[in-house]
């Protein structure tokens, strides 16, 4: 596949069912990729509150998938507009990644993530629970440039972590371990810690 892949070659790399989890015990919740036809990807800045695991974290748009919504997908879009007056009901549906649950110690989740395409993206207007915003390249990502590990505590362990960093930011954790779902259907080049040269 060509280091530049286009729309087509994303959707055809997200032809390939996803693999979805099914926990009964786990609330679902849903995130939405977005990629401009120009090949970039957003990605937000979690804002900081006390009690949240994932105060200050890149990430998606998204959140839990609640009672009242018609599904997952409707609720990566409500999120995204929640979270960011992103309408996402006339973006381009390219399809799923693989469903990730949060590791032992987190609220038991399990995470959907869609993937939408827009001509371009709109003027944002991130709410409270946002603190920006940041776009990245697929090139970028591709290209494994900023990638590093670093160590983290967990639990009285110690483990060696995947990141991306750019912009004096750090990408990692479910985020990443979704970009690399991405990354590895289109080049084959691996996920995590298989990707640092």
């Amino acid at each position: 596949m060509s280091p530049h892949p286009t729309l087509d070659d994303i959707r055809l790399a997200l032809a390939k069912p996803p693999a979805e989890l099914n926990q009964p015990e786990s609330k679902l919740a849903a995130v939405a990729a977005v990629i401009t036809h120009g090949r970039e990807l957003l990605f937000i800045k979690r804002s900081d509150f006390p009690g949240d695991p994932w105060s200050g974290h890149i990430s998606f748009p998204g959140g839990r998938v609640e009672p009242s919504d018609q599904s997952a997908l409707y609720a990566a879009q409500r999120e995204s507009m929640e979270e960011l007056s992103l309408d996402l009901t006339g973006a381009e549906d390219l399809g799923r990644l693989d469903d990730l649950p949060t590791i032992p110690g987190l609220p038991p989740m399990v995470i959907r993530p869609f993937v939408f395409a827009l001509p371009e993206m709109p003027p944002l207007r991130p709410n409270g629970e946002v603190a920006g915003t940041h776009m990245l390249s697929l090139d970028f990502l591709l290209s494994n440039e900023g990638r590093r590990s670093f160590k983290l505590a967990h639990r009285g362990n110690d483990y060696e972590m995947p990141c991306v960093e750019f912009q004096g930011q750090r990408l990692w954790g479910l985020t990443l371990l979704f970009v690399d779902d991405l990354l590895d259907r289109l080049d084959g080049g691996g996920r995590g810690l298989e990707r640092i040269s």
